[in-house]
């Protein structure tokens, strides 16, 4: 039985999902977020989504972590900024934990889960939910799209590894 921890970086609301199976055969799953007060410190919102994902990332001792690939838009640089540093501790709290990572972009992980990378997020959000044959709408949608990376990291994961 394999488990893998899919975890949607941000600063207000960071995403995670963690299936257990093979290949396409789920055994089990859960999903939720780790929030953060844009009325606190940076330094203190970093350290709260930090301390909580090596939490979960002990207690849960998954194969492997799929992290969303950091992206940037024109519009919002320091969005960009902001996603950055949530992903470094993301990825700090990997490596504490022992856990291997990988990064999948936004629009691989929708072109994956729905067979458009354009796909909008409730969109992805129906495809995670049929995929795991989950009646009810899955929220926050950050916890949607960490379960989605996920499930990719669960299909292709092989032998210790996952392939790309």
């Amino acid at each position: 039985m394999i488990k893998i921890i899919g975890i949607d970086p941000g600063l207000a609301a960071t995403g995670i999902g963690i299936v257990k199976g093979h290949g396409s055969r789920i055994a089990g799953y859960s999903f939720g977020s780790i929030s953060t007060s844009k009325n606190t410190p940076l330094a203190k919102r970093l350290d709260h989504i930090f301390s909580k994902l090596l939490h979960v990332l002990t207690n849960e001792k998954p194969d492997l972590m799929v992290v969303e690939d950091v992206y940037s838009l024109n519009k919002y640089p320091k969005s960009g900024i902001a996603l950055g540093q949530v992903t470094g501790v993301v990825l700090l709290a990997g490596y504490q934990a022992s856990v291997s990572a990988i990064e999948v972009s936004v629009r691989e992980a929708k072109q994956v889960l729905t067979g458009n990378g354009n796909a909008t997020k409730i969109q992805l959000e129906k495809a995670v939910r049929y995929q795991l044959n989950h009646n009810e709408p899955i929220r926050p949608l950050h916890a949607s799209d960490a379960m989605g990376l996920a499930l990719i990291g669960l299909y292709r994961y092989r032998d210790g590894i996952s392939t790309d």
